[in-house]
């Protein structure tokens, strides 16, 4: 009869046994050719996305129950993902990673279930959560009990949207129902060359309508960062992508009730920047590049942009003024004037969106001509997807900062977070120009008779263009009506702003009781 010791011993040997087994994965083959395909196991990414020795399994030994299609002889250590959670420069995050070595990392019943179950541990302790993506998609064997996995995990997207940042990090293929859940999330990153996001393949398409296309043509990396807007953040590689991750959460509040981590700043916040004022053309026709102007006036180095790549004529992303964060929204020159167009509607509204709903003060930086001109434009909807950046902004409690850098005309202006949706501080640079339209067109419609009856139509154009120009194309006007509440110098941007930021930290705001608005979509 084995002692109690030697009892205990062989359950230990029985743990460590099946835990070698979990801890193994789809065996050293298929681990082999992950690692020829450019690409890490679940654990090993895991281990660069964590702070060292932090992480924590759960669900370690899951196993699936189905029965069908051979899949009673069919082992899936760990369920084909990996789900805990560890450290993030020292703050807790909730993680899921999905395990492609083990049948493909394709999604059943129990695989969910591991997710579903660290998805709601997040959102009752108030902690982020991070879902790795590498999967074949539904396990198609489990039939309806996967596509009840897939509800399980949208769902609770929708629920803790708003409640504790989700990031979604495509690091393998990404298909079919598997994708709408990092759509449903805040952030979602891809790495070239490894990572594809589609709802029906290359073959299925030439199947339907006849065209071919290549899995990166379809469904790539920069397809999705350039064309389609569904990610946010692109990677070279695996180690790029996952260090963005945690410098991403490093902006991040660990949930809705906290506010953002606050990090002590090395970088005067009185600083005056005597070179801004040669960055904006006094000639409004002349472009320039905002990031010129954002770069200089933030803590330094900290500007950290979202969806650079997708719809660049306008900019988003977060920095720290005085070691506090904000999201930036501003006008880009460069691209399309600074216009407002479908893209860059959606791209800042939802930006808005999340910074409002995470307690992340918004700064305005806004030299806008109005919204692009177009049938494509007008037939694809610019009317209701440029209404949404007018309800983010008015929806939005937290502090408003805007500067009106230039051009800010007809409802592009407005749309730009100006003092009628709601912005707490409005300042303006004398370069200026707040008008319904710009002189140009205005002098064209309201003189338009005098014009035509002048001795020289085009010297009397010319002259009613100056003046319209000199009676509105200011900031003066607005700030008569006490629509901009000061007209500042260049250089003096960023104390001004931090000034602004600080006196509307205790900012309190509320909106009329109501289940939910219907805002365009």
């Amino acid at each position: 009869m084995p002692s109690s010791r030697e009892q205990l011993e062989e359950k230990l040997r029985e743990l460590r046994d099946r835990r070698r087994k979990v801890y193994e994965g789809g065996g050293a083959a298929r681990i082999e050719r992950q690692h020829k395909s450019g690409k890490m196991t679940a654990r090993e990414r895991l281990n660069v996305l964590l702070d060292p020795g932090s992480f924590v399994e759960i669900d370690a030994f899951v196993t699936h129950r189905a029965r069908d299609f051979g899949m009673d002889k069919v082992e899936a250590p760990g369920e084909g993902v990996v789900t805990g959670y560890g450290l993030i420069d020292g703050r807790a995050v909730g993680v899921a990673a999905q395990d492609f070595t083990v049948i493909g990392g394709s999604l059943g019943e129990m695989h969910a279930s591991k997710i579903v179950k660290v998805m709601d541990l997040c959102a009752k302790v108030g902690i982020p959560f991070v879902s790795l993506n590498d999967s074949g998609g539904a396990r198609i064997q489990e039939g309806v009990d996967a596509l009840k996995g897939y509800g399980d995990i949208f769902f609770r997207n929708v629920q803790y949207s708003g409640v504790i940042p989700q990031i979604s990090v495509i690091m393998g293929p990404c298909a079919g129902g598997a994708v709408y859940s990092p759509a449903l999330t805040d952030f979602v990153f891809m790495v070239k060359g490894t990572a594809n996001m589609f709802i029906t393949g290359p073959q299925v398409i030439k199947a339907v309508t006849g065209e071919d296309v290549s899995v990166e043509d379809l469904g790539g990396a920069l397809i999705h960062s350039q064309v389609s807007g569904v990610a946010h953040f692109v990677a070279d590689d695996e180690k790029r992508c996952l260090e963005m991750v945690r410098a991403l959460l490093s902006y991040l509040p660990s949930n809705n009730q906290e506010d953002p981590p606050y990090v002590t700043p090395s970088d005067d916040p009185g600083r005056i920047e005597p070179g801004l004022s040669d960055v904006v053309p006094v000639d409004p026709n002349k472009p320039y590049d905002m990031y010129a102007l954002i770069e200089p006036i933030v803590d330094r180095g900290t500007f950290f942009e979202v969806s650079r790549n997708y719809a660049p004529n306008i900019i988003t992303g977060f920095a720290r003024f005085n070691g506090h964060v904000v999201g930036i929204v501003a006008s880009q020159p460069l691209e399309k004037a600074g216009c407002l167009d479908i893209n860059a509607s959606d791209k800042a509204s939802r930006f808005v969106r999340f910074c409002d709903a995470f307690n992340i003060p918004l700064v305005t930086f806004a030299d806008v001509p109005g919204y692009l001109p177009g049938v494509d434009q007008e037939y694809g909807g610019i009317i209701r997807h440029g209404a949404k950046l007018l309800y983010a902004y008015s929806e939005a409690t937290v502090p408003k900062v805007t500067v009106i850098v230039r051009k800010a005309y007809g409802g592009a202006y407005i749309a730009m977070c100006s003092r009628h949706l709601g912005a707490d501080m409005v300042f303006a640079l004398p370069t200026a120009e707040i008008a319904v339209m710009g002189p140009e067109g205005a002098a064209n419609i309201i003189f338009r008779d005098e014009i035509a009856k002048a001795p020289d139509p085009e010297a009397a154009r010319q002259a009613k263009v100056k003046e319209f120009r000199e009676v509105f194309a200011n900031p003066y006007v607005a700030a008569s009506r006490g629509y901009v509440d000061d007209v500042i110098e260049p250089e003096e941007l960023r104390p001004k702003i931090i000034g602004a930021l600080e006196l509307c930290r205790t900012k309190s705001e509320s909106r009329p009781v109501k289940k939910h608005g219907n805002m365009p979509v």
